[in-house]
C-alpha cells in the first residue's frame, strides 16, 4: 500500500470509541454554529475554522463518502488535506474578513462537493454509495455558491448550513461507531438501514440546500426595480426645480386624490446641477390652488433603489402615515424622493444641504405641473432623517428659494444632533444598519472620511453590502442580524465616528439656527433611535442663537409610533398647519410643552 492508503486505513480503524467522541464533537460544534451564526466575527471564525479541520478528521475516519472499502481514496485524502488546510488558514489568522472567511468556506464545500460527485462514478461502488456521493457532492457546490454570491451574510446562510453539515456527518459517524460498522468488513455486510442512511441523509443535506437557495433569492428577489423614468436627459438643464417629466402614479393613493410622479432639477452637494424624484398628490375635489405640504421622509436606504416612489408602501415607507389627513383638509403633498434615491446617487444621507435643495426643488417643479392646480402656500413636514431635511429646508429656504412662500416648518423627531444620534446608535437594536447608511453617504461624499480609517476591516464588507439594502426589503432582516452579530464584536467602527474628520462632517450636518418660518418641533418622550436628551440639547442650542421653537415632547411615544395616526401629535399637527396657512402669528422665543 502507500503511505496515504496506510494514513487513510489508520484512521479507519481508530477505536470505536474515539470514532464515537470525533462524531459527538462535530455534532456540538455543527449545533454551537448554528445556534450562534450571530455570534462575533472572531468567536465564529474560531467555530468556524475548527469546523473545518473536523471535517477534514470525519473524511480519513470514513464519515465523509459511506463506502465500506478497506482503503481510503485518493480523492478523499485530498479533500481531507483541503478541510484542515483551509481551517487552520481562519484559526491562524484571526483577522480574516467577512470575505474571507466566506471564500474559504465556499472553496472548500465547492471542491469537496465537485470531488464528491466524481467519486459517484468509481468502480466498486455500491449504488447507496453513488447516490450518496452524488447528493452531498451536489448540496456541497450549492452552499459554496451561496457563499460566494452573500458574503455579507455568510454568517448566516453558509453558518447555518456548515453547521447542519457538521451535524448530519457527525450524527453518521456516530452511528457507525455504536453499530461497529468498519469499512474492513470484518462484521459482514451492513444493514440495509445502515447502507442508506448515508443516502438519507444526503437527500436532508440536499433539500437544505434548495431550501437555502430558495431564501436567498426571495431576499434578493424584494430589492426594487428602478425604471428608465430616472434616468437623467442627456442635458439637465441649469435651472432647479424645473420640472423634466412626470406621469400618473396610483399606488398607494387615496381614492379621493390624484398623483404623479416626477422628475426635476435641482442642485448636488457640490453645487452642480443634478437630478431628483419624487410624488405629487392632490385631492380630487375642489377648485385647486390647493396649499402645499413639502414632506421629506424617513429614512428609506441609502442605494438607489430605495426611493418612496420606488417601494410597494411609497408612504408608509418613509413614515408618512397622514396623508389620508393632508387630503381630507384640502391640502397638496409634494414629497421628494432626495437625490441619489431613484436617481443616480449618491444619495446624501443625513447630509443637509443638497437634501434641503430636493425638497425646495421639488416644491418648485411641482407648480410647473399644470393639472396640480397648486397654490403659492407651503409647509414642511419631516420626519427622523426628513426632520433634518426640514430643518435644513427651513434654514436654507430664504436664501436658496426665496421665491418658496414658506409658512411654517414640523420637524417630527428630527435627526438633528446628528454626533448625539450616531453615539446613541450602538443602544439601538439594528442601530448598526443605520451606521452603514450614514457611513456609505459620508464616505462617498466627503473624500477625508473613509471605510479604511474608521471601519473594522472584518466589518467592512458588511457595512458596504448592508447599506445597499433597503429598510423595507426582505434581505434588510438579515442584515440587522448581521450587523448585531458584529457589533457584539463590539461595534463596527474601529473609531468614534464622532471624532476626527467624521465628526467635523458630522456637526457641518447639523442644521443652522437661521429659519424664519415659525418652527414646530415634535419629539416623543420615549424614542430610544432619536432619544430626548440629544434632542433637548440641540433645541437649547437653536434657542441660544434665538430661534424661535414650539418644543413639544409626547410621553411613551417611541420613533415611529410618534407620527402613527393614532398619535396624539397628529391633531396637534393639523392645528398647527392650520394655524400657520391662516396666517396666525407665533409666540416669539422658545416653548416646552410636555403631552
Amino acid at each position: 500500500m502507500t503511505e496515504r492508503t496506510t494514513i487513510g486505513s489508520w484512521f479507519a480503524r481508530l477505536p470505536r470509541w474515539l470514532r464515537a467522541v470525533i462524531g459527538l464533537a462535530s455534532v456540538a460544534l455543527g449545533i454551537a454554529i448554528v445556534f450562534r451564526p450571530t455570534t462575533s466575527l472572531g468567536l465564529l471564525a474560531i467555530l468556524i475554522g475548527l469546523g473545518l479541520i473536523l471535517s477534514g478528521v470525519l473524511e480519513l475516519v470514513g464519515g465523509g463518502d459511506g463506502d465500506d472499502d478497506e482503503r481510503t481514496p485518493p480523492w478523499r485524502i485530498v479533500t481531507a488535506v483541503l478541510w484542515i488546510v483551509g481551517g487552520a488558514f481562519v484559526l491562524f489568522f484571526p483577522g480574516l474578513t467577512v470575505r474571507m472567511v466566506a471564500l474559504v468556506v465556499a472553496i472548500a464545500l465547492i471542491v469537496n462537493g465537485v470531488l464528491s460527485v466524481i467519486s459517484a462514478f468509481r468502480r466498486g461502488r455500491t449504488l447507496d454509495a453513488r447516490v450518496a456521493a452524488a447528493l452531498l457532492g451536489v448540496a456541497g457546490v450549492a452552499f459554496g455558491l451561496l457563499a460566494l454570491l452573500w458574503p455579507d451574510i455568510t454568517l448566516l446562510v453558509v453558518a447555518v448550513v456548515f453547521g447542519a453539515r457538521l451535524i448530519v456527518v457527525g450524527l453518521l459517524e456516530l452511528w457507525r461507531a455504536i453499530r461497529g460498522t468498519t469499512r474492513t468488513r470484518e462484521r459482514g455486510a451492513p444493514s440495509t438501514l445502515g447502507r442508506w442512511a448515508k443516502t438519507i441523509a444526503a437527500v436532508v443535506a440536499l433539500l437544505l440546500a434548495i431550501a437555502a437557495g430558495s431564501v436567498s433569492a426571495s431576499l434578493r428577489g424584494g430589492t426594487p426595480v428602478v425604471d428608465d423614468f430616472y434616468a437623467a436627459p442627456r442635458d439637465v438643464p441649469d435651472e432647479p426645480g424645473k420640472l423634466i417629466r412626470a406621469e400618473s402614479f396610483t399606488r398607494g393613493v387615496p381614492d379621493n386624490a390624484t398623483a404623479w410622479r416626477i422628475l426635476y432639477t435641482t442642485t448636488g452637494e457640490d453645487g452642480e446641477p443634478a437630478v431628483a424624484s419624487g410624488l405629487v398628490v392632490v385631492p380630487k375635489s375642489g377648485d385647486g390652488d390647493y396649499p402645499v405640504i413639502d414632506w421629506t421622509h424617513g429614512t428609506t436606504g441609502f442605494a438607489q433603489p430605495c426611493a418612496p416612489s420606488l417601494l410597494e408602501e411609497p408612504f408608509e415607507s418613509g413614515a408618512l402615515f397622514l396623508l389620508p389627513e393632508i387630503i381630507d383638509n384640502g391640502w397638496a403633498l409634494v414629497a421628494t424622493d432626495y437625490i441619489g434615491l431613484g436617481t443616480e446617487g449618491p444619495h446624501p444621507y443625513l447630509i443637509g444641504a443638497s437634501t434641503a435643495y430636493a425638497a425646495l426643488d421639488a416644491r418648485r417643479a411641482a407648480s410647473d405641473l399644470d393639472d396640480a392646480r397648486l397654490g403659492d402656500q407651503t409647509v414642511v413636514w419631516g420626519h427622523s432623517q426628513g426632520g433634518g431635511a426640514a430643518l435644513w429646508t427651513g434654514a436654507l429656504a430664504d436664501s436658496y428659494a426665496p421665491d418658496v412662500e414658506l409658512a411654517g416648518v414640523a420637524a417630527l423627531a428630527p435627526a438633528s444632533n446628528l454626533p448625539g444620534l450616531m453615539e446613541n446608535l450602538p443602544e439601538v437594536t439594528g442601530g448598526s444598519l443605520f451606521a452603514s447608511f450614514v457611513v456609505g453617504a459620508y464616505t462617498a461624499i466627503y473624500p477625508d472620511v473613509t471605510y479604511r480609517e474608521y471601519v473594522r476591516p472584518g466589518a467592512e464588507v458588511t457595512v458596504r453590502e448592508m447599506a445597499d439594502r433597503c429598510l423595507a426589503e426582505p434581505g434588510a432582516a438579515v442584515s440587522v442580524l448581521s450587523l448585531l452579530g458584529l457589533s457584539r464584536d463590539p461595534e463596527i467602527f474601529s473609531e468614534d465616528p464622532t471624532t476626527g474628520p467624521f465628526g467635523d462632517r458630522l456637526t457641518e450636518n447639523i442644521p443652522p439656527a437661521t429659519i424664519s418660518a415659525p418652527l414646530l418641533l415634535g419629539q416623543g418622550a420615549a424614542d430610544q433611535l432619536v432619544v430626548p436628551p440629544a434632542q433637548d440639547a440641540f433645541v437649547a442650542d437653536y434657542c441660544d442663537a434665538g430661534q424661535q421653537v414650539d418644543y413639544r415632547l409626547y410621553a411613551g411615544r417611541d420613533h415611529v409610533p410618534l407620527v402613527e395616526p393614532d398619535s396624539p401629535l397628529v391633531p396637534d399637527l393639523v392645528e398647527w398647519t392650520t394655524a400657520r396657512l391662516a396666517g396666525e402669528p407665533v409666540e416669539p422665543g422658545c416653548t416646552r410643552t410636555e403631552r
